[in-house]
């Protein structure tokens, strides 16, 4: 190809480089275009000509397309040097990376873009563009790159109906309406892969229970048996791998490195496929699980290689969206706010002091201590201390402390137990618009704001990360971080019952976050305990 400025009137059969009114660019050009454009005063024109054995450039691009269009595609007419390929039914792109790689790297006059391998598709989705750069490109050089692409480096992988099942596990204290929530979920990401869903079949979370009820389902023909477990799986020696192993199935493979969707099992039985699904299942959100359930839907098979190779990409969190081509992107979504809630409106009746939470720690009271490590780590508004006992003196401590976002709240029947405390602060939580409140005890002084921070950064409602707990050695501490949705279930707490029957009800949407700082185990209750932790435990510094 010839490119270059040339007189007017030599231009004749030439491409317009640039657009000159009335003219586009790439406009071929008539002796009658070019007299017109002289007697408007332009003296010279920058023009592409093709040259002995040249392709123009939508040539080129239709000779791309059509070597690269799979099974499952087809391909616009080119346009300005440009094919586009799209989708003419549901499924999931295949792409060979290595071959793409390959053809883009022979010569920057060449270029071929997809989506990624593996994307899920609708029908009329785009999923390639094939684009010459130039006006044109030499012939012998398009034959050479189409000679080393492969006949189907890109195709459509169908999505197929399947026959699945959903598997529930209960625990005495699971609410029901926590299976049906999964069946929706689920049902819903089987309808857009084109399967329908029957109902769930609930179970206790036993092995043996597990085991009769995925032998069951492999003999009535399922496929995939999908297993939501009322707690998450920690080992392959857990309820989930258990009972399918005691079924006759085989555990593949345990966990899977995307987040969300982790806590994943795959397995199989007679030749059905076996699925335990990781807690972040429930939510609509993507998640790992959408991705191994799609390559189900499109017949791709799974395996424990095809799983660990997910890594690379596999960091979903906080991605707060995956448009397709060309769609407008959200807004970022705003970071959760968070609140506190310390409670300290108890007795002190194992302290024997009569009020704990005014002995000085060290040289503070131990209240006015906890508070501004909740002040100090920046990130809870506002902080509610709910009082009782020697509620004035406990309100004048923290006050003279200079008091910060702190809002009080009084339980005036905290005498009945720790569980009057909680509700009189999570009652009056509600009212505010909070997306998760932290639940901290008066006679713990020693957390620290890195460990508050490190809950706050887990904390993730929309992928089943509802429930923030800090562990030390595989031992649960506090404070605690829960979600708005479940604040509700705390109002029907009793004497003195904490939160820990919520958390077994909802163990699926339980994390631990592992921390070393044994403060957080920690509450004051007895001079002993008192006399221990002045001696011997940092008090933590902002």
């Amino acid at each position: 190809m010839i490119f270059g400025p040339r007189p007017t009137l030599d231009c004749s059969g030439a491409l317009l480089a640039h657009a000159v009114p009335p003219f586009k660019k790439g406009h071929r050009l008539t002796a009658t275009d070019c007299a017109q454009l002289s007697d408007a005063g332009h003296d010279r024109l920058i023009v592409a000509a093709l040259a002995p054995g040249d392709l123009h450039e939508d040539e080129a691009a239709a000779a791309i397309a059509n070597s690269v269009t799979g099974p499952g595609l087809r391909a616009d007419p080119a346009f300005t040097g440009r094919v586009n390929l799209f989708a003419e039914t549901d499924g999931l792109l295949r792409v060979d990376r290595a071959a793409i790689d390959g053809f883009n790297a022979r010569d920057e006059r060449l270029t071929l873009a997809t989506l990624a391998d593996f994307a899920p598709v609708r029908a009329g989705d785009m999923v390639a563009t094939a684009k010459i750069i130039p006006f044109a490109v030499p012939e012998r050089l398009v034959g050479t790159a189409l000679a080393a692409l492969p006949s189907e480096a890109l195709r459509l992988a169908r999505f197929q109906p399947m026959r699945p099942l959903l598997l529930h596990t209960l625990l005495p204290d699971t609410k029901p309406s926590l299976a049906e929530k999964a069946h929706r979920v689920t049902e819903a990401r089987l309808l857009a892969l084109g399967s329908a869903l029957p109902p769930v079949r609930t179970l206790p979370h036993r092995p043996e229970a597990v085991a009769a009820a995925v032998k069951q389902a492999a003999a009535e023909g399922f496929d995939p048996i999908l297993i939501m477990g009322a707690s998450a799986v920690a080992d392959r020696a857990d309820v989930l791998p258990a009972g399918i192993t005691a079924a006759g199935g085989t555990v593949l493979h345990v966990g899977m490195p995307v987040d969300p969707g982790n806590l994943l099992v795959l397995a199989e039985i007679g030749g059905a496929r076996v699925l335990g699904l990781p807690g972040c299942a429930r939510s609509p959100k993507l998640n790992g699980f959408d991705w191994i359930l799609q390559r189900f839907a499109a017949g791709v098979s799974v395996g424990p290689g095809d799983i660990r190779a997910l890594g690379v990409g596999g960091l979903l969190m906080e991605i707060q969206s995956r448009p397709q081509p060309r769609a407008a992107e959200p807004p970022a979504k705003a970071a959760p706010r968070l609140g506190a809630l310390l409670l300290a409106a108890g007795q002190s009746r194992r302290m024997g002091a009569d009020s704990k939470l005014l002995l000085p720690f060290p040289d503070r009271p131990m209240v006015a201590v906890t508070a501004e490590r909740l002040r100090a780590a920046g990130i809870f508004d506002p902080i509610l201390i709910v009082t009782g006992h020697r509620g004035a003196e406990v309100r004048a401590a923290v006050d003279a402390d200079d008091a910060g976002p702190i809002q009080w709240v009084t339980a005036p029947d905290y005498t009945e137990g720790l569980s009057r405390s909680l509700i009189a602060g999570v009652t009056e939580a509600l009212r505010l618009p909070l997306d998760g409140l932290l639940i901290a005890l008066a006679d713990m002084p020693l957390i620290d704001t890195d460990d508050l921070r490190a809950l706050a950064a887990a904390f993730a409602p929309d992928h089943g990360r509802s429930i923030i707990i800090p562990t030390v050695e595989g031992q649960r501490g506090n404070p605690t971080l829960w979600a708005r949705h479940l604040l509700p279930e705390m109002l029907g707490l009793d004497g003195d019952q904490g939160a820990k029957r919520l958390m077994q009800a909802f163990a699926d949407q339980v994390v631990d976050v592992p921390r070393a700082n044994p403060g957080l185990l920690v509450d004051l209750d007895t001079p002993e305990a008192y006399r221990i932790a002045l001696a011997g435990l940092r008090v933590p510094t902002p």
